[in-house]
């Protein structure tokens, strides 16, 4: 069950971005215990879908995995615990292998990503995590190969397109410069305005809230650059939206007004000529209105 805001924010933005790459699933249970994943996730097999925009995540989603994002930098105990819910789905494949009469690949077993902020040298020295600079970018750091784990300090990811969608996940200026990144993504990016929509809810429901913790007011103030614009598009759009609406119901006037003084009239034939002569530019309707016989009207446009 998803307790703080980051929490159904994180899990909301992950599956945005995972779900043209395969299937998620959100607050995925598992047994022993009752466990939920944050973010399960199973690539397509055949995928179509340009990944390219997604730079490491698109990386991260080549393999069935475990997305598990942190507002703060998590404790020991709760890397412990994701390393855990990992632990058990193995099992549970293997369990099921073994039912199969079949074999298991172990090098295709899911991989456990821990999403956070920042992680410490000591949590770092004490799970072993090491950088893979030939492979990977700085702030990805993986434990040793059988613990299928990699740590993602997301404060230290390089400042770059490929870095961007993870460092929105991330705290103070790095969020903050990420957030802007995003607005200024061009408005026929396939991501930008599904996931505008979603960090202005997040800002949102930030702004209801009776009572905040520092950390609420920092997301606050990084989210609302994204929560003004959002606005400022969704009020354009409307305004475009109820232009175009009183330009066609002005079309529609002339038309009936024009099939009225031709025709005396406006009998269910006529009248069911006019939506499809809405569809004519308005030039192109004058001239067919003065040149056409009702006939000829009635042939071109009805059904």
């Amino acid at each position: 069950m998803t307790r703080q805001p980051h929490d159904q924010f994180a899990k909301e933005y992950l599956e945005e971005l995972l779900k043209p790459l395969g299937k998620v699933e959100r607050s995925k249970e598992i047994s022993v215990e009752v466990r939920q994943i944050d973010i399960w996730f199973i690539p397509e097999e055949n995928r179509a879908v340009e990944t390219s925009g997604l730079g490491i995540l698109a990386k991260m989603a080549q393999k069935t995995g475990l997305f598990e994002p942190y507002r703060n930098a998590p404790t020991e105990t709760e890397i412990k615990s994701c390393i855990l819910k990992l632990y058990s789905i193995h099992s549970s494949q293997e369990r099921e292998a073994k039912r199969q009469k079949s074999t298991i690949d172990l090098d295709n077993l899911p991989i456990l990503w821990i999403l956070a902020p920042t992680f410490s040298e000591r949590m770092l020295n004490g799970f072993g995590a090491k950088l893979d600079l030939d492979n990977w970018e700085n702030g990805i750091y993986f434990l040793p190969d059988f613990l299928k784990t990699a740590l993602v300090a997301i404060n230290q990811l390089p400042k770059t397109s490929d870095t961007l969608w993870l460092r929105v996940l991330g705290k103070g200026k790095t969020q903050k410069l990420a957030v802007e990144e995003l607005i200024d993504l061009s408005p026929n990016n396939p991501y930008r305005r599904n996931l505008m929509d979603i960090l202005a809810s997040w800002r949102k429901n930030l702004e209801i809230r009776t009572k905040l913790t520092s950390d609420d007011r920092e997301d606050f103030m990084n989210l609302s650059p994204a929560y003004l614009k959002e606005k400022e598009e969704w009020r354009i759009e409307g305004e475009l939206k109820g232009e175009l609406k009183g330009k066609l119901a002005e079309k529609r006037l002339m038309i009936e007004n024009f099939l009225l003084a031709k025709f005396g009239n406006l009998d269910t034939e006529l009248t069911e000529i006019i939506e499809p002569l809405l569809q004519v530019e308005t030039p192109e309707v004058t001239r067919i209105l003065l040149n056409f016989n009702r006939d000829e009207l009635i042939l071109r446009f009805k059904g």
